[in-house]
């Protein structure tokens, strides 16, 4: 028992360490929405001059060149390139790469909606490699290479762009010569398709409207979101070009570009929509791919951002608070486990222990209602009724419940096996 008691305490204090850090990293987001509201009228305010701003005449419009990864998607493609074709920009100034890495029939597919394509006056290429090196961030990178230009819109091939995308995003970059990227805000083709399309709804717009807009709006790091958004390419070379060795390139690429002194622009007011995975196994998947690209970018930046001298205590505040955020299933496997381990050495500790359990899990709640909450007031005004609401959030937290067990097997795997290189597990797109 004399061993017992100091390993229990061990552990116990571990449990409590681990409480602080996840209502700490929780408890970020309510500081943003309180941060969204004390900015929100400046910042809205500044979107819209930025969007007044006009455009110079068609014939000293820059050239665009428009990128849309594919890999495997099947008839998704088709939609998505005529969309992009659609864009309202001078038709000799509009340049479509169809950056497309398909190993089935998608890959013949878009060499005939190219070849439609061309055939009505559009310059529109398919680039295929004969591998996925780097996957998204290698076919980025190979493809700027074909151009001269430097200007890039990138699209997923699910997102249907409007017509004015172009003539309404480009304006901030007569403006503001040194945005890295202009994002627009991604919006939903099957919002309402299932309680999981739902679901990812709500907590995507809180996101993208609470903390997305208020980091732009804050001068906090504000990452890309790997689709929907305009680069340049001074901004691309600059943070040293896109790379395939993570999953996040977008996450990867914005920290890079920030460290060098780049800042960019978020649109709340452009919506582009796209498919959102209607199935809980590629949802899964999806967000398990987010995790693992997000610690990947803050192994690697962290260290990067704190040699920094060029940016402020703030900035590096912001940025590690952000990038620490990706720790928050690690802390919460790391909290469990000790509890557990705490309350089997020293039943005297259960009550205490549960008592912190309980109190982190109401703060994380209200943290998190407040966010999600937040977020869908301000994008959709509200529209959906609280009993409702109610259902979305607790098929939320059953949600976050899957991604815990499956972050469980996935790092038990990880135990038992060899390393296994990244691989990046596109998420399949069915033509919602």
């Amino acid at each position: 028992m004399a061993v017992l008691a100091p390993l229990a305490l061990l552990f116990a204090a571990i449990f409590v360490a681990c409480c602080v850090l996840l209502a700490a990293f929780v408890g970020s987001l309510l500081y943003m929405v309180v941060l969204h509201h004390r900015l929100k009228e400046k910042g809205l305010g500044r979107e819209r001059t930025l969007l007044a701003t006009p455009l110079p005449a068609d014939a000293e419009l820059p050239h665009v060149v428009v990128q849309i990864p594919s890999f495997n998607e099947g008839p998704v493609l088709r939609r998505g390139v005529e969309a992009a074709a659609r864009l309202d920009w001078p038709r000799d100034k509009l340049h479509i790469q169809v950056l497309d890495d398909s190993t089935d029939e998608t890959a013949e597919l878009a060499r005939t909606v190219v070849a439609e394509l061309r055939a009505q006056g559009f310059d529109v290429v398919a680039l295929q490699r004969t591998d996925r090196s780097g996957y998204k961030g290698g076919a980025l990178h190979e493809a700027m290479q074909q151009t001269p230009y430097d200007y890039f819109a990138i699209f997923d091939v699910d997102y249907v762009p409007p017509a004015d995308f172009l003539r309404t995003c480009m304006r901030p970059f007569f403006a503001n010569p040194n945005w890295a990227f202009v994002q627009a805000r991604f919006d939903f083709l099957n919002p309402h398709e299932n309680a999981l399309t739902e679901m990812q709804m709500v907590t995507l717009d809180a996101h993208l409207g609470i903390e997305q807009a208020t980091r732009c709006w804050a001068g906090h790091p504000l990452p890309f979101n790997g689709t929907c958004g305009i680069w340049q390419r001074a901004a691309i070379e600059a943070g040293g070009g896109w790379k395939g060795d993570t999953v996040t390139e977008d996450l990867d690429l914005t920290y890079r570009g920030w460290v060098k002194g780049w800042r960019a622009l978020f649109l709340t007011g452009v919506a582009v929509p796209g498919e959102l995975p209607a199935d809980t196994a590629t949802w899964l998947r999806q967000q398990q791919r987010w995790q693992d690209g997000f610690r990947h970018v803050s192994l690697r930046m962290v260290p990067a951002i704190l040699r920094s001298r060029d940016i402020t205590p703030s900035g590096k505040a912001a940025a590690l608070l952000h990038l620490c955020m990706s720790l928050n299933q690690p802390v919460l496997l790391v909290g469990i486990v000790a509890g557990l381990l705490a309350a089997l050495l020293a039943p005297a500790l259960v009550p205490l222990l549960l008592t912190l359990f309980l109190v982190t899990l109401a703060w994380v709640l209200l943290c998190a209602t407040t966010f999600l909450r937040a977020g869908h007031n301000f994008i959709r005004g509200g529209e959906m009724s609280p009993l409702r609401f109610t259902l979305v959030l607790l098929r939320f937290v059953g949600g976050q419940v899957a991604m815990l067990a499956r972050s469980l097997g996935v790092h038990a795997r990880k135990a038992t096996n060899r390393p296994k290189p990244v691989v990046f597990d596109r998420t399949p797109k069915r033509g919602a």
